[in-house]
Formats: C-alpha cells, sequence, structure tokens
C-alpha cells in the first residue's frame, strides 16, 4: 500500500511541478479557443511540435505535457458536462450553500 501512496504523492507533486493544462485553458478565457477537451488537446498539440499554442488556446503548455496527459485527460472527462454547456450555449444555473 505504501507504494501506491508514493507513487500518487510523487504523480500530485510532478504535476504541480508542470502545470495542468486543463486549468490552464479553461482559465485562459480566450474567444473562440476550444473548450472540449481543452487540456488534453493542448498536451496532445505541445507533444507533437505545435508551433502556436498561445493562439489556438489561449495558454503555454506546460514543461512537460507527457506527464501532464493523464491529469488531463481525467479533468478534462470530469469538466466535459460544463464544458459541453459552455460550447452549446447552455446557461446552467448552479448554486449552492445555505
Amino acid at each position: 500500500m505504501s507504494r501506491r501512496i508514493a507513487a500518487g504523492v510523487l504523480l500530485v507533486s510532478l504535476e504541480l511541478l508542470a502545470g495542468c493544462a486543463t486549468f490552464r485553458t479553461l482559465n485562459a478565457g480566450k474567444p473562440g479557443t476550444p473548450l472540449i477537451y481543452s487540456g488534453t488537446r493542448l498536451d496532445w498539440y505541445a507533444m507533437h511540435g505545435g508551433c502556436c499554442p498561445v493562439d489556438r488556446f489561449g495558454a503555454e503548455p506546460p514543461r512537460y505535457p507527457a506527464v501532464d496527459l493523464p491529469a488531463s485527460v481525467l479533468f478534462d472527462t470530469l469538466f466535459l458536462p460544463f464544458t459541453l454547456a459552455a460550447e452549446l450555449g447552455v446557461a446552467l444555473s448552479v448554486s449552492g450553500g445555505l
């Protein structure tokens, strides 16, 4: 069990050092950029030598996109309902608290 914990801590540490492409692209706020699986797309674009990530995605890719890719796929999948709604122009009235 301690190996799993160590692997998890290592993965989180590497993720924090590299920066998460999903959060970078969704926080960029640049009009016309892709939202659906944007972090995964940015990582893939950077891994294959894309020329202008800031122009296309509104954010710089992480330093190590191959390390960031699994976390970006996970977070992009978790945020998929919200990014689909944003792409379709559906307003979600989500509220919380007391």
